[in-house]
């Protein structure tokens, strides 16, 4: 079974410009850093309580409500990177999960937590700003190649979560779209118009994604 392991929140804040010779040395506005909620935590339309997007031309919105993140991957990723600190919210998540990741759960999945019903809306498209957090210039590459970048909900029904909940599954329309299966065929829709567009047709996929799957193809023809 699922279980929300942990909760997390953040506000933008600007890092950097002390000098330097990597990119994170520039000043740069993040709300990746995120810090532990704990009790309950009412979850909204369209953040967490206490949560904030730094930029809202690609973050935020209602398909991009809660970031979800497995835990089952940072085991991993404390052994490939040497970072012993990396754990629940260091990949900038809302929701750190156990037992749920990116093989498991599917585009359109809903779940209940706690009194909120959530659904999955699209892969996480995860950006520069992970590398410049943990100061790693090849973890975006890193990231993108494994699969283990988490994926965003959308909120159904709002209402109070706390850590220690399980995450049941309530729906599957989309059995044979995992969010790993989207994220890679997302990725090649320029070389796979067919199933690029299959994808932008499955129930729950998110606004924003599919638009870009529909340019994509239009161009593929």
């Amino acid at each position: 079974m699922a279980t929300l392991i942990s909760i997390q929140a953040g506000r933008p804040q600007n890092l950097g410009g002390a000098g330097g010779v990597e990119p994170w040395d520039r000043q740069w506005r993040t709300a990746f850093f995120k810090t532990p909620l704990l009790g309950s935590v009412e979850v909204g339309r369209l953040n967490v309580a206490g949560d904030r997007q730094a930029d809202l031309r690609v973050h935020g919105g209602p398909d991009m409500a809660v970031l979800c993140y497995s835990a089952d991957h940072y085991p991993t990723w404390r052994a490939e990177l040497g970072i012993a600190d990396i754990g629940p919210g260091g990949f900038g998540e809302n929701f750190t999960i156990e037992s749920l990741d990116e093989w498991s759960a599917c585009i359109g999945d809903v779940y209940s937590v706690g009194s909120a019903v959530v659904e999955v809306s699209q892969q996480r498209r995860p950006c520069y700003k992970i590398g410049y957090r943990w100061k790693r210039a090849d973890l975006l590459e890193r990231v993108e190649k494994s699969g283990r970048h988490g994926w965003y909900v959308r909120v159904l029904e709002e209402g109070t979560v706390e850590a220690g909940m399980p995450v049941l599954l309530v729906e599957r329309r989309n059995p044979r779209w995992t969010v790993r299966r989207a994220a890679d065929v997302y990725r090649a829709s320029a070389q796979d118009a067919v199933t690029a567009a299959e994808l932008a047709r499955i129930p729950g996929y998110a606004a924003g994604p599919r638009r870009r799957l529909e340019v994509a193809i239009e161009r593929a023809h």
